[in-house]
């Protein structure tokens, strides 16, 4: 069975984070959350958009980015953009690979970018927005992930 990694990079938004953890819970992915979060984790709109699944997902918490960085094998990163150049469907997943997204308000860090250009990519977009939501990402990305990884679905 495929196993991926949600990497959460300081978000902002409870629904979000929640949304996501019931992701998580629907695709036995894990939950990274890297600290300082916008909320605290008792939050009810965090409760709430993850329903009753939060007892499904396998939750790490990270003290910081640098600490995340250190504990984690560079090459199995993977960085989520609107700045990247390449497209996500260019991305070379992995079984146990870390999807890595950046918070709501900022995205992830230049410096991050810079240091992993060639590990990061972009979900396109043609209309009139500035980004997608966290949560549509992350939901576009780990899909496509579980795709390539499990013969076009055809394992479940």
């Amino acid at each position: 069975m495929v196993k991926l990694n949600v990497v959460l990079v300081e978000p902002e938004i409870p629904p979000n984070t929640g949304n996501i953890a019931r992701l998580c819970a629907a695709t036995d992915s894990t939950l990274h959350l890297v600290r300082p979060l916008g909320f605290s984790t008792d939050d009810k709109a965090l409760k709430r958009a993850g329903l009753d699944y939060w007892k499904y997902v396998d939750v790490v918490y990270h003290r910081d980015l640098q600490t995340f960085l250190e504990g984690v094998p560079p090459e199995r990163m993977l960085l989520f953009s609107k700045k990247a150049q390449r497209v996500y469907t260019e991305a070379p997943f992995q079984q146990g690979g870390y999807l890595v997204f950046g918070k709501e308000t900022l995205g992830l860090p230049q410096w991050l970018l810079k240091r992993f250009e060639d590990q990061s990519y972009k979900i396109p977009m043609w209309g009139n927005t500035r980004s997608l939501n966290l949560s549509t990402a992350v939901g576009v990305v780990v899909y496509e992930a579980y795709r390539c990884l499990t013969d076009g679905f055809r394992d479940f």
